[in-house]
């Protein structure tokens, strides 16, 4: 392939989970996509069908290995893992911070606030956003003048765009791009990004989310 060869990565952000107790489950095992996720995850195969891909690599955690096995099916592909495709690292993992906002209140977790631009209560934003571009840069490498599709979860996936974008990593979570089963593609000429697109292929079943299926 030449220097200006065209290659595409696809960041795809799993689909739902099955977390009817509203845990802040992070990178703890054993959560898996509820039936709805699984239909999110064959929602994500249909875009995917019939592109030129030829490397799919996802997150060890479960959800993101079975969001990318339908993929893997429809484009008789192996699915890879990747550690650096994690979720974030996060304090606060095995709580239900986010079904009671109120348990923030106590001193022991207020501590762990003191710096949100880190952040302080989990893995630096520049970290994440290392390993997140180490790992599309392999993909990219692996796809030259092809396609690449790499499974992973909202915040790496932001943390990432921000940093390919050139903007600040801190950011409020509520303004973040990257729904569920979301595929967020970046295209190159030879090694330079030079654009970022936004697609929903599962946008329609969001309306019907259950809480605490994110992250």
């Amino acid at each position: 392939m030449t220097a200006g060869s065209r290659t595409l990565v696809h960041v795809v952000r799993h689909g739902e989970v099955d977390n009817p107790g509203r845990v802040l489950y992070g990178r703890l095992p054993g959560y898996r996509l509820s039936p709805l996720g699984e239909q999110m995850a064959e929602r994500v195969a249909d875009f995917m069908d019939g592109r030129d891909v030829v490397h799919l690599v996802a997150s060890p955690l479960e959800r993101a290995q079975q969001t990318a096995a339908p993929t893997g099916a429809v484009l008789g592909l192996e699915v890879g893992s990747d550690d650096r495709l994690l979720e974030a690292g996060n304090s606060f993992e095995g709580s239900t911070v986010g079904a009671d906002p109120r348990q923030l209140l106590r001193w022991d977790n207020l501590r762990r606030l003191s710096n949100p631009l880190k952040p302080s209560w989990g893995e630096p934003y520049r970290e994440i956003a290392d390993r997140m571009l180490a790992a599309v840069d392999d993909a990219r490498q692996a796809a030259v003048g092809h396609e690449a599709v790499l499974v992973s979860h909202q915040l790496p996936i932001e943390t990432l765009r921000r940093a390919i974008e050139g903007r600040r990593l801190w950011h409020n979570p509520r303004h973040r791009q990257c729904t569920l089963a979301s595929v967020t593609t970046i295209t190159y000429r030879g090694n330079d990004a030079v654009s970022i697109d936004y697609a929903e292929p599962a946008g329609d079943l969001l309306t019907v989310t259950a809480p605490g299926a994110g992250t």
